[in-house]
């Protein structure tokens, strides 16, 4: 393993909420990346195993540590974004490289009507995604989409190699426009949840998110629809 100076060494330490200490979550990173050859393999391995076997679901409960504690994400089988981030951080430091959290408000994302409706807009603020450190850079990596879903919305499944940044497309396969990148938020060694709940009140109101804590604690933390039945949202 190589030796990192005492910044690095907080993106290979566990925390509360990425807790890359959790028996499952070693368990499961060492079943993934058994076979790979070196760090740049297994991280790899490891977006993939996140990407695809991690439903991405925008329904799923936000304004809790509890919602984005990876060995809790592994356990759903689900999350959106930041939650499947969080687990891939998790399991970067479970095979000992270095990984962090970024963020970026996003626009255009791949949605369903339902979805841009209960949002009130197609802005979507603190957008998750990973960076690992490898071979001497940080490299960003992007899992939210499982491949099944990028079918069904019509975009190529988001590829990783573990030397370039992994980022959305701006188009889809039909060449419409898919995502733009309106502004990035730095890197973190743990999940802000106040941070996130805090942006999101102030873009969607601060009503709209209570309304959706509400929700979620009527429905015992339960994700609130089905995003993989929702028809795919054109534009308006």
């Amino acid at each position: 393993m190589p030796e990192y100076n005492a910044t690095m060494k907080i993106y290979l330490e566990p925390t509360a909420i990425i807790d890359s200490d959790h028996p499952d979550i070693l368990s499961y990173a060492e079943e993934v990346a058994k076979d790979a050859k070196g760090p740049v393999q297994k991280a790899i391995r490891l977006y993939y195993a996140v990407r695809d076997g991690i439903w991405y679901d925008p329904y799923y409960p936000f304004y809790k540590p509890e919602h984005y504690r990876a060995s809790n994400v592994l356990k759903a089988g689900r999350g959106y974004c930041v939650c499947k981030a969080s687990l891939l951080c998790a399991l970067g430091r479970a095979c000992a490289i270095p990984s962090r959290v970024g963020f970026a408000t996003v626009r255009n994302h791949l949605a369903s009507r339902e979805l841009i409706e209960y949002i009130g807009t197609d802005l979507f603020v603190y957008h998750g995604y990973t960076e690992f450190y490898l071979e001497g850079k940080w490299v960003k990596a992007t899992p939210a989409f499982n491949a099944e879903l990028c079918k069904k919305h019509h975009v190529k499944p988001l590829d990783f190699n573990g030397r370039e940044d992994s980022l959305f497309q701006p188009f889809n396969l039909e060449r419409k426009q898919f995502m733009e990148y309106v502004e990035y938020y730095g890197t973190y060694a743990d999940i802000p949840v106040d941070e996130i709940v805090a942006a999101w009140e102030k873009v969607y109101g601060t009503q709209r998110v209570r309304n959706w804590i509400e929700m979620f604690e009527k429905s015992k933390g339960r994700s609130l629809r089905q995003f993989h039945k929702e028809e795919v949202w054109k534009g308006p």
